[in-house]
């Protein structure tokens, strides 16, 4: 597909030479004389790219590029300007031009300067149309939630997914680390190819050290044949090392190695064995503090360290709770043949009232106990767990609060209720409310802190 140029320029040889040259370099192109003229034009001929003019009659192109931007339309700016005005066009790209140049036109300048912009900005694309998908198809592989925190995470994820760089992700037991590989796996140009995982905590150095390079025959009591390891295994494609941080000092040289020279030997071989891994690796250990101790490599450290995402834990990002519960409702009443409808009142406020040291693995585990033993159509506290069982409603008169409750109580249960109904939605119970979202997170933090202090939190 042809990217489209639209020339505008009031200087008619100016319009000819650049539309000649362009043409001839498979643009397709389009002229305007004035800047009117190239405001309409950027309507019926939807360009990708603008080479404009700044001083121009009716229209000048800051004024140009401010209607465009105005109206909507999303095609990059390259001004053209005379050496004694490289001021207005520093002024232009403050406003949203992307580049300049100058005149008389440099035709080599022109070309390069446009593939630079046309390549960024169709990088920009792909990474909207990645984060996009991202979110709404593989839904981070069920990594749940819409609080800043890990909206953070999967920014940084949708950018450096498509790379070959290493990536090191770190967070507490249970926060999803092993999910969030997968994810960039999957967003990643190797997305056909293998994604292998290896806990590099559930073996001996021994074994750990055959299973991520192999073994030749007769390596050891027991290799009775050559047998591939991980890193030829995912050849290609992805190797994930989880709780990177527990491997022994020995076996960190011989990472360093395979990590900067795409290369190693396998146990007891000689024969070098070449492969095109990408790493992710994981960790619920300071890395940094490990280094100062000595325990772990440093150079290790800063080739694993290319890109770093940690994940929050659960207790810094209890407003994704309401959608964390409905994800594992839906999922564990399928598992177990149960049809639950949400949670009953109070259910919400016991959630959010627990700090889930285990984070989101721990939670899970909660709401797939509480599927297996609820006995109605709804989660109650009931079905919890005894240490999570928060403090009953005491000012119900069947489902709404009595005369009397405290402007906090009220607002705190339409909040809570309103959760409920929109399967944890923050940003739908918000629109239903009428307020923002970042209130409703601000709230929910309130109420879990609520336990923890004699005093109610003070309402404006």
């Amino acid at each position: 597909m042809k990217h489209r140029i639209l020339v505008i320029d009031d200087e008619q040889n100016a319009r000819d030479a650049l539309k000649t040259i362009l043409t001839e370099e498979g643009y397709e192109v389009g002229e305007a004389g004035d800047g009117e003229a190239g405001l309409a034009a950027l309507s019926s001929f939807r360009p990708d790219a603008v080479l404009c003019d700044i001083r121009m009659p009716k229209m000048d192109g800051l004024t140009l590029l401010a209607r465009a931007r105005a109206d909507g339309h999303t095609c990059t700016f390259v001004m053209v300007t005379a050496f004694a005005s490289i001021e207005t066009a520093v002024q232009a790209m403050k406003a949203g031009a992307e580049d300049y140049v100058t005149k008389p036109v440099d035709v080599s300048s022109v070309l390069a300067k446009l593939e630079k912009v046309l390549e960024k900005k169709a990088l920009k694309q792909e990474n909207e149309q990645l984060r996009e998908r991202l979110r709404e198809k593989h839904k981070f592989s069920n990594i749940v939630g819409e609080s800043n925190e890990l909206q953070s995470v999967f920014d940084v994820v949708a950018r450096a997914a498509p790379t070959r760089a290493t990536i090191l992700v770190l967070g507490e037991s249970g926060t999803g680390k092993e999910l969030i590989a997968q994810a960039i796996h999957e967003a990643s140009p190797r997305r056909d190819k293998p994604f292998i995982k290896v806990n590099c905590a559930a073996l001996t150095e021994t074994l750990l050290e055959s299973e991520l390079f192999g073994h030749e025959k007769g390596a050891y009591t027991g290799a009775v044949g050559r047998r591939e390891g991980r890193f030829e295994l995912a050849n290609g494609g992805t190797l994930f090392l989880d709780e990177l941080g527990d491997v022994s000092p020995g076996l960190q040289v011989k990472l360093l190695r395979v990590l900067q020279q795409q290369e190693f030997e396998r146990v007891g071989g000689t024969q070098t064995v070449k492969v095109d891994v990408r790493v992710v690796a994981a960790t619920n250990r300071d890395l940094e503090a490990e280094v100062k101790a000595g325990r772990f490599r440093e150079d290790l450290y800063y080739r694993l360290n290319v890109v770093s995402v940690t994940l929050p834990p659960l207790r810094r990002r209890k407003s994704d709770i309401p959608a964390l519960v409905n994800h594992f409702l839906e999922r564990y009443g399928e598992v177990h043949g149960k049809s639950l409808k949400g949670l009953a009142p109070g259910t919400l406020n016991a959630l959010l009232s627990y700090d889930w040291p285990g984070n989101v693995r721990e939670l899970g585990n909660v709401i797939e106990r509480a599927v297996v033993l609820a006995r109605g159509a709804d989660l109650t506290a009931d079905d919890l767990p005894i240490a999570l069982r928060g403090p009953r409603p005491t000012n119900r008169t069947g489902d709404s609060l009595i005369p009397g409750a405290t402007l906090y109580d009220i607002e705190r249960e339409a909040i809570l209720r309103t959760l409920e109904l929109v399967d944890g939605s923050t940003s739908r119970a918000a629109d239903l409310l009428g307020i923002s979202v970042r209130k409703i997170q601000y709230r929910l933090k309130e109420y879990a802190d609520a336990q923890h202090t004699p005093e109610k939190p003070h309402v404006n």
